[in-house]
């Protein structure tokens, strides 16, 4: 029984307390004829998947990118940030004790990546003023110690087994859970295990190429004699072949026996074929992440005028869903009843999408009323999108409302005739 509680110990189940479990679930197939491991023969857990330097990188990006980005509480009703609400600093600043919001938001979005949901224990205290609920602190964990469970009534709970103290049964009001893709709206899909064999057949050709490099076995040439190596002469050419292994001793020269000549051979198909399927191993990382290649090294795309494109591409690809799961996974977790029509959890992606600052200087002269059109942004406004503090000092007399040269009479009335 216990093998079996492991293998469905990450899965929802309507009955958490039965002792039989389907025999055909394709779960337990699924486990027993492959468990972790790839097509290609290589074990792929979340461990071996990260040494992976495309799924690395890939997956370094999307959290790096959750994590550095603002992530406000927005007041609906006047579209201006929610300060006062306890909620802001917390998912703004400072989510627990020991953790920066960006350290929060990189690890909760890795292991969404990794294993398919992100979790947090809710630590919450009643507000004195109101009697209501006041979220205090929110605690990261580890997603293999959660176990999401629903009830007859389509409640959910959680399990929690953490790795030291007595497990125990949290209600959804408890936990902070950051979904991935789901095939039954419980648990996400994590990206490893459905990328399996891929990323199995990238290890295995890793591993081919560094048993290459370390016992010498690229073919370089071909060793021919005419008639036949006497035994000492061919025990004394193995010694010779043998201290050319490992890529410290490339380069270095043979000690014919006997008249042998060596014939030079060139690059096999077998190499070129390994060097391509490690390219194509990388591009099958893209697609499942919506990483642009680019972005993981391994195109030639120019870096001139193309790097905005590819900005657009990663935010619109793979970081968006990502932003609508964070941001419904807060409102439905975080917000009470009474707060869930008046605020909402917003990033602020416009760092990645600004283009160079000539395009950013003809944007904002627009808004400002440029070349006659009719602004739609004040000059304070202006000056918060370029992240400018406030000035302190009265307008000048001699600017206008967004910071264009005042008219007298006489210019207004030359300008409208």
């Amino acid at each position: 029984m216990g093998l079996l509680q492991r293998i469905f110990s990450r899965r929802a189940s309507t009955q958490p307390k039965a002792e039989a479990f389907d025999l055909t679930d394709e779960r337990l197939i699924d486990y027993l004829f492959y468990g972790s491991q790839s097509a290609a023969g290589e074990p792929v857990t979340v461990a071996t998947a990260m040494r992976n330097p495309a799924l690395f990188r890939a997956f370094l990006l999307i959290s790096n990118a959750i994590g550095m980005l603002p992530l406000q509480l927005i007041d609906e009703e006047t579209k201006e940030k929610a300060t006062g609400h306890p909620l802001y600093r917390l998912l703004h600043r400072e989510p627990n004790n020991w953790q920066s919001a960006y350290d929060f938001k990189a690890f909760l979005q890795l292991q969404a990546l990794a294993t398919g949901d992100g979790y947090a224990i809710i630590i919450d205290s009643t507000d004195l003023r109101s009697g209501g609920r006041r979220i205090s602190r929110l605690i990261p964990v580890d997603s293999s110690t959660m176990r999401p469970l629903q009830n007859d009534d389509w409640s959910v709970s959680y399990v929690y087994t953490p790795k030291k103290g007595v497990q125990r049964t949290l209600s959804s009001k408890q936990v902070f859970h950051l979904r991935g893709p789901s095939l039954d709206g419980i648990c996400g899909l994590s990206l490893i295990k459905q990328a399996r064999d891929a990323i199995g057949l990238a290890i295995a050709t890793d591993r081919a190429s560094a048993r290459m490099f370390k016992n010498g076995t690229f073919v370089g040439g071909a060793l021919k004699h005419k008639g036949k190596l006497s035994d000492q002469a061919f025990d004394r050419l193995k010694v010779s072949l043998a201290e050319k292994e490992g890529a410290e001793n490339a380069g270095k020269n043979l000690i014919l026996e006997e008249g042998m000549e060596y014939t030079p051979i060139s690059s096999s198909a077998r190499d070129s074929q390994l060097i391509e399927i490690r390219r194509m191993q990388v591009e099958e990382i893209a697609r499942v992440t919506g990483v642009p290649r680019p972005l993981l090294m391994v195109d030639e795309t120019s870096w001139g005028s193309g790097i905005e494109a590819l900005g657009q591409f990663f935010v619109a690809y793979a970081l968006n869903p990502w932003f609508e799961a964070w941001q419904q996974a807060i409102e439905r977790c975080l917000l009470s009843e009474a707060d869930k029509d008046r605020y909402a959890a917003k990033f602020n992606a416009a760092a990645l999408l600004r283009g160079s600052l000539k395009d950013q200087a003809d944007f904002l002269a627009k808004a400002l009323g440029s070349g006659g059109q009719a602004p739609w942004m004040h000059v304070d406004e202006v000056r918060d999108v370029m992240d400018l503090p406030k000035r302190e000092d009265p307008p000048n007399p001699m600017m206008g409302h967004n910071g264009g040269p005042a008219l007298d009479s006489e210019d207004k009335n030359a300008k409208a005739a």
